[in-house]
């Protein structure tokens, strides 16, 4: 696999937030309901974005005093904002009339959020594909295969089968230490818990939902160990979380520590890279037809086994 080639960060063309305002929102004036409605801002900041004019309510300049009813439209303009550098490039690993197979790089966001909205997988499919939808997101970080739909058959058909366990999703990760078995299965919940920076973050937790994967060695170096993993459930960061809860957790990874929490002293954000995570291989039942695909994306060389990289 090539290694990803970064374009710069640059500005985007911003973007239109658009609420339909519902019973809860009836009553509220509007700095009140943005304030509540979008946690990232204070009242201040919200403030001074309707006295900017970047808040719109059915169609009209609104100042922030105006009391919302149920079925009125808000819309904040979001002025156009510096994204960071991110690897626009992917490589198509299967296409057909319903589905794509995708391989992203490593520091490409899926989707829109953390201040990407351009710089996204999605954004960059759509250019050549504009009906594709990814069907679940990787973290930044994480390369490897992403599956989109094409139409809404596929979509469900897909998502059907991700409900009911019928999707093999098998992942390539690199681990800091030494794995004392060949082979472990983890069922360690997986939860919110508290972080110093975004109130909470998916992590360990024994009131946490239940989570299985299967973690295989490939290979052990000298002070690290090559697991392919097979993920049974779906949960946020899982792979992270479990190698790290049975203390081996990714090498580079700036969130979390050696007990599947965050690390104790100014752990990272979800979205931080340094890791090394791969989606190696997904197969289903194709949503038409019930055909059933095998789909591979080659894993970076760092990820490779040496008898694969020989």
């Amino acid at each position: 696999m090539p290694l990803p080639i970064f374009a710069p960060g640059s500005f985007n063309n911003g973007y239109a937030y658009r609420d339909h305002i519902g019973a809860a929102g009836q009553g509220q004036t509007v700095l009140a309901y943005l304030t509540q409605r979008y946690h990232h801002s204070d009242a201040a900041t919200w403030a001074a974005r309707l006295a900017a004019g970047e808040v719109m309510l059915d169609g009209q300049t609104a100042h922030g005093t105006e009391r919302l009813r149920q079925g009125q439209t808000l819309i904040w303009q979001r002025p156009p904002w510096h994204e960071d550098a991110a690897p626009l490039q992917f490589e198509v690993m299967y296409e057909d009339e319903s589905l794509l197979a995708l391989s992203k790089p490593s520091g490409l966001p899926t989707l829109p959020g953390g201040g990407f909205l351009e710089h996204t997988l999605l954004t960059q499919v759509r250019k050549q594909f504009p009906e594709a939808t990814p069907l679940h997101r990787l973290g930044r970080g994480t390369s490897g295969l992403v599956l989109c739909s094409r139409t809404r058959a596929a979509a469900s058909g897909v998502l059907r089968g991700w409900r009911e366990h019928e999707v093999q999703k098998t992942y390539r990760a690199l681990a800091s230490g030494l794995a004392e078995q060949d082979s472990f299965r983890i069922s360690t919940p997986i939860g919110p818990v508290p972080h110093p920076l975004l109130g909470s973050v998916y992590a360990a937790s024994a009131e946490g939902k239940p989570s299985l994967s299967v973690a295989r060695v490939l290979e052990r170096r000298a002070d690290s160990t090559l697991f392919e993993v097979d993920l049974h459930t779906g949960r946020p960061h899982q792979i992270r979380i479990h190698l790290a809860s049975i203390g081996l957790p990714l090498v580079g990874d700036p969130l979390y520590g050696p007990d599947g929490l965050p690390l104790p002293h100014l752990p990272g954000l979800p979205g931080d890279l340094g890791y090394w995570l791969h989606s190696a291989r997904l197969a289903f039942a194709h949503p038409v037809g019930g055909a059933w695909l095998e789909l591979s994306a080659p894993a970076p060389m760092i990820l490779q086994s040496g008898r694969e990289s020989s």
